[in-house]
């Protein structure tokens, strides 16, 4: 025989967790045949048997807590993602701002001006690279080294006698590394004279 037994727990947060637990019952035939042969195992099965529910009690409380602890835990990760989402977000702001001026300035640029535009790219160019830097993130170097395919993805093969196999040669698209992860693998084409 099985009693089950329930037990809710609310924290000082609001948050409540409910507990199952199941606890088998000695028939009653036996404890009365126990208490008969033995009055005093009686009053020590009773001590027993209130210690037992009250270490249950104190097990289904913990675990209670446990569970409160780990949802307010997931909430605050949540909270902190959203203000560092936030944060970098904002300093993304600028360079939305100069890529609009830039837009409009080429819509009216004339051959003069293409220079001055093409300068204007560039520096908006150098203030993302500095605003990704900021924010950890890190261009995979390429060029003339060994092909890794943890950081490099080969799209293609080019013969080349002045370079040892396996070196790359040319990259496709720049790769990106952000506090020690791959974030996008750069695309090269690999050095193969075979």
């Amino acid at each position: 025989m099985a009693e089950e037994k329930k037990l809710v727990v609310n924290n000082e947060d609001g948050d409540s967790a409910e507990i199952n637990l199941q606890m088998k019952k000695t028939p009653p035939e036996v404890e009365e045949e126990i208490f008969e042969e033995t009055p005093d195992l009686a009053a020590e099965l009773e001590k027993l048997k209130e210690e037992l529910n009250a270490k249950n009690e104190r097990i289904l409380r913990l675990q209670a807590d446990f569970d409160n602890f780990r949802k307010r835990t997931a909430k605050e990760k949540a909270e902190v993602a959203a203000v560092v989402e936030q944060a970098f977000l904002k300093d993304l702001l600028p360079l939305l701002d100069n890529l609009s001026l830039a837009s409009k300035a080429a819509e009216n640029a004339d051959n003069a001006d293409v220079e001055a535009l093409r300068k204007g790219i560039e520096m908006i160019k150098q203030e993302t690279v500095a605003v990704m830097g900021k924010h950890g993130l890190e261009p995979i170097d390429t060029l003339n080294k060994p092909f890794d395919p943890n950081f490099h993805q080969a799209v293609g093969a080019i013969k080349d006698e002045t370079k040892e196999d396996g070196l790359i040669a040319a990259e496709l698209q720049r790769g990106y590394v952000a506090r020690g992860r791959v974030i996008r693998p750069s695309m090269v084409q690999v050095v193969n004279n075979s």
